[in-house]
């Protein structure tokens, strides 16, 4: 039996990758479009991949903030979590590629590297794409 959720996002898009995208609260509210490089026009909105890099760095901050609470570490204020989301062609479908690059001003290298792996065992975008989405993680000095 599965838990009960915490929380629960809506969002409603319509008109696919150049369309737009609204959350049920009206708290995000986006026109969507086409990246260039996979044969859009390129224009002012967002796009999907942007919205999972953003989602997913800000979720894996969060964890790593649970990790270091649980081993009694603070973080540095300045650190940060880039996620880089990649669209790939496989076969007659897509997939996506990630990259976590963390940035702990202070922090050793080893113990950086021991943050990111703990919280990317905790992270709910880690889980989720766990056995599915090639996720990397790496520390920029």
């Amino acid at each position: 039996m599965t838990s009960p959720n915490l929380y629960t996002a809506e969002a409603v898009a319509t008109g696919g990758r150049a369309g737009h995208t609204r959350s049920s609260d009206g708290r995000l509210d986006l026109g969507l479009s086409v990246p260039a490089s996979i044969g859009g026009d390129d224009g002012p909105g967002t796009n999907p991949e942007q919205l999972f890099a953003a989602g997913y760095a800000a979720c894996f901050q969060g964890a790593l903030g649970v990790i270091a609470r649980r081993q009694k570490l603070e973080l540095p204020q300045e650190s940060t979590i880039t996620a880089r989301v990649g669209l790939q062609k496989s076969g007659l479908s897509f997939a996506l590629d990630v990259e976590l690059e963390g940035h702990f001003p202070g922090v050793g290298r080893e113990q950086a590297e021991a943050l990111m792996q703990a919280a990317h065992e905790v992270c709910p975008y880690s889980v989720a794409t766990r056995g599915n989405v090639d996720v990397r993680l790496s520390v920029r000095e």
